[in-house]
């Protein structure tokens, strides 16, 4: 089935533009506005058991999950993009950039106005303003985008005309290696565009990437495979493998050339056809004997060229996630919040990340089953392809960004990524209000207003209901003497009556328990020293409802004797 064309694809490369305004595009929906009345409640609870077992194996969870395509204040975000369509066409020389098909395919000075930059006209402006918010904000994590399409904008002087497609004066070339010594300042006049001095410029500014403040990656640009659409004045033509190929094994050896610890994060998918055919690729459909996927050729590709190098060119395979699902007939995001079958669509849709028994309501469920859940087949095209290249899911949101809905089933994705050993993935906002969301990375990193956190290390649990009920559990480090839960009631009348079981050598004694609700986005304590009894236990939790369980026991045993698997590996 081709994703080429037709209304859902109009929307897919229109509204998931990177830092375009997207009100200038087609009116924000404003969810916020249509907060749901609260539901009414079943006098019938679910019975559900939760099990948490510690004796077996666990894995890692990454603080880098944490992320956002936006620098907030009002919530820790642990690492930032910065990313989107802008960034195919920037020019790091003088911040100039173009807009593409988001808005009149404009060349201005968009990102230093959006950044607040103090000075537009210093080199690098928006990115070095970018870090320090970063810095500030606490984060911990910056990743960048590279441009790679051919060409970057030349001026300011806004839209570029189907007769000044590049290569013309309103563009210059990019090169990803200056045959020339680095400059302090670059040259202005030439017709080039340095991506190696640019990465150069950055490392005399703030050391290499792993030893910097705020830890850098780079993105190899933003969406390849919609290029000729986001992009039709910098690369009117369809991308192709060969060409994508190409330009990420040289783009990676530029950068790794000048800051050897920076991770490259590519191919950038947009979503699911970018993944399968490289969006219909003109030369995908002679390469793809022998392949599942585009995804599988490329981590080949990426593989063989870093073998050649000794070199690893490929650290984060990045992809982008904006859910086909629908819920009777609508799909779930763009559709404000919807009708509660249009909110419990929403709230299952996550399951397509990891569970092999559901099948969501799309066109991917209905003709590409086989791929989904997503997760554990991109990563098992890893382990055969490209072992040890870590997962980011760079942009994603599930709508309804100020309902409950939403909030739901952010806080599912954020556990499910931690379960399931995704690298880095930064939420990107789609409405004027993500209070929810917000709410949603809250209870995970803030829960009790001290900054408080979930664990970072994902321990074995299980619901036994997995439709209306999820839940993940962690540890920090190895001390198993504190013991988090995050626990998803996602029925909308129904409470769960969860019946919980711990397989520990702790004994826990009380637990204390925040809540996300539909009555406020804002994390509240639900109740305080509740006591545990031969680690079990029972709790009443009301429809739509988040639950940060936080358990201690009288013993501080570290269990470092416990299977800790090694999942990365930094090998070529």
């Amino acid at each position: 089935m081709k994703f080429s064309g037709g209304f859902a694809y109009w929307l897919t490369f229109v509204l998931m533009a990177g830092f375009v305004v997207l009100e200038s595009v087609l009116p924000v929906q404003h969810a916020f506005a249509l907060q749901a009345k609260p539901l009414r409640q079943s006098q019938t609870a679910l019975q559900i058991d939760f099990a948490i077992d510690l004796s077996q194996p666990r894995s890692p969870i990454s603080p880098f999950i944490y992320g956002s395509n936006r620098v907030d204040q009002q919530v820790p975000w642990v690492s930032v993009r910065l990313g989107g369509n802008r960034w195919t066409g920037y020019n790091w020389e003088n911040n100039a950039s173009n807009a593409g098909s988001d808005w009149f395919h404009s060349n201005d000075d968009f990102v230093c106005w959006f950044l607040s930059c103090p000075d537009s006209n210093q080199p690098a402006a928006a990115l070095h303003t970018f870090l320090e918010m970063v810095q500030t904000s606490g984060g911990h994590y910056g990743l960048l985008t590279l441009p790679m399409a051919g060409y970057v904008a030349a001026d300011k002087n806004g839209e570029v005309g189907v007769d000044q497609v590049a290569p013309s004066s309103r563009w210059k070339n990019i090169n990803f290696n200056k045959p020339a010594p680095y400059e302090t300042t670059p040259n202005l006049g030439d017709e080039w565009v340095y991506v190696d001095e640019l990465v150069a410029h950055l490392v005399s500014e703030y050391g290499e990437s792993a030893a910097s403040a705020v830890r850098r990656g780079y993105s190899l640009d933003n969406e390849p495979d919609l290029w000729s659409y986001t992009h039709p004045r910098l690369h009117p033509s369809q991308t192709t493998v060969s060409e994508l190929i190409q330009r990420n094994v040289a783009l990676a050896s530029a950068v790794k050339s000048v800051d050897p610890s920076a991770e490259i994060f590519a191919p950038v998918h947009y979503g699911f056809w970018g993944m399968m055919t490289l969006q219909d690729a003109p030369d995908w459909f002679e390469l793809r004997n022998g392949y599942a996927w585009f995804v599988d050729y490329y981590l080949e590709q990426m593989h063989l060229h870093s073998v050649s190098r000794n070199l690893r060119l490929l650290d984060v395979f990045d992809f982008h996630w904006y859910p086909e699902a629908q819920g009777c007939g609508k799909r779930i995001l763009w559709s404000e919040v919807g009708d509660e079958c249009l909110q419990w669509a929403r709230m299952q849709a996550p399951r397509s990340l990891w569970d092999e028994t559901y099948r969501e309501d799309s066109w991917i469920g209905q003709w590409f089953d086989e791929y989904l859940p997503l997760l554990p087949r991109l990563q098992s095209s890893i382990q055969t392809y490209y072992p040890g290249t870590k997962l980011a899911l760079t942009e994603f949101s599930y709508g309804a960004e100020n309902h409950i809905s939403g909030g739901i089933a952010v806080a599912d994705v954020l556990g499910i990524l931690g379960k399931y050993s995704v690298y880095l993935a930064t939420f990107y906002p789609l409405e004027e209000n993500s209070d929810y969301v917000r709410g949603a990375y809250q209870i995970y990193r803030n829960y009790d207003g001290q900054e408080s956190s979930f664990g970072n290390i994902s321990v074995w649990s299980q619901s036994s209901d997995i439709e209306n009920a999820s839940i993940y559990a962690a540890i920090h480090d190895l001390n198993v003497s504190q013991l988090h839960l995050i626990v998803v009631n996602r029925n909308l009348h129904q409470a769960v009556q969860g019946n919980f079981s711990i397989e520990s050598p702790l004994n826990y004694h009380s637990m204390d328990a925040w809540i996300l609700d539909q009555e406020s986005p804002n994390v509240r304590m639900f109740f305080d020293n509740k006591q545990i009894s031969s680690n079990r236990f029972l709790i009443n939790i009301p429809p739509l409802t988040v639950l940060h369980l936080v358990l201690q026991s009288a013993q501080a045993v570290p269990l470092n004797r416990l299977y800790l698997p090694l999942i990365h590996s930094s090998s070529p």
